[in-house]
């Protein structure tokens, strides 16, 4: 492994939900070298989303219940058919599983960002796709934990559509990615959010099948940081959809 950069974001996920990364612990062991984690700052971590709907290797029955908990679904009841309310609850269970049984310490405590790509499989339908990062969302929120959204502005408006102004998605910490060189992500810091109020804490770029990612000064400052962290070794294939776009500084394989 590199030598720990400024910051760190580790992989819950083996590329897709519903799966664990093997190397998780070391990776997380690794990223506790990084500035934030020594100042006592617990290691972000990212998670797969994803909507296969009734195709999936599992869908949620008809039920608005996970891991003991009674959900409070916004969408209604969950009838066990690839609608909104059983998106919700999809999503719900999928956080619920990454904070409790993928091996993370501290779940409460960490950042938990949710990469959000075309490259895993969505519905036509973004109503459900957004119920999805909704419940997601809910479980991480309800245990006290941050969340944000990692994305392109083009990725998620193609599988979110426009968020509705009552979505727990507004105001949420967002990384943006889709960059290609070290100028136009630290420009990327002043762009629109990818929903109402969010705030872009991060940015990343693709280079030489590398990505490189910044960190966002506060609003108050005139520039944003010029520090970069590590990056994985997939390539991307273009600005506006970059794929794939795997957040990590040491990732899922």
């Amino acid at each position: 492994m590199p030598e720990p950069p400024g910051f760190a974001v580790v992989g819950v996920n083996g590329g897709v939900p519903d799966t664990t990364n093997p190397c998780l612990a070391a990776q997380l062991a690794w990223a506790a070298g990084t500035g934030g984690a020594s100042g006592g700052s617990p290691v972000p971590v990212y998670v797969n989303t994803a909507n296969p709907g009734a195709a999936g290797s599992w869908w949620w029955p008809a039920s608005n219940a996970y891991g003991g908990n009674q959900v409070t679904n916004p969408y209604g009841m969950c009838t066990g058919t690839a609608t909104a309310a059983c998106a919700y609850i999809y999503g719900y269970a999928l956080a619920f599983e990454d904070a409790n049984h993928r091996g993370v310490p501290d779940p409460a405590h960490r950042l938990w960002w949710l990469d959000v790509e075309t490259l895993n499989s969505w519905s036509s339908d973004t109503k459900a796709n957004t119920a999805v990062l909704e419940g997601m969302t809910a479980y991480l929120e309800s245990i006290g934990g941050q969340v944000g959204i990692y994305s392109t502005g083009y990725q998620f408006g193609e599988i979110a559509g426009v968020i509705d102004s009552g979505s727990n998605l507004n105001k949420l910490n967002e990384w943006i990615a889709g960059a290609d060189s070290a100028a136009s992500a630290q420009a990327n810091c002043a762009a629109d959010p990818l929903t109402p109020g969010g705030t872009v804490m991060q940015t990343q770029f693709t280079t030489e099948s590398f990505d490189y990612n910044v960190t966002c000064l506060p609003p108050t400052q005139p520039t944003p940081a010029q520090t970069t962290s590590g990056a994985d070794h997939r390539a991307g294939s273009g600005p506006a959809s970059r794929a794939p776009l795997n957040p990590m500084d040491l990732g899922d394989e």
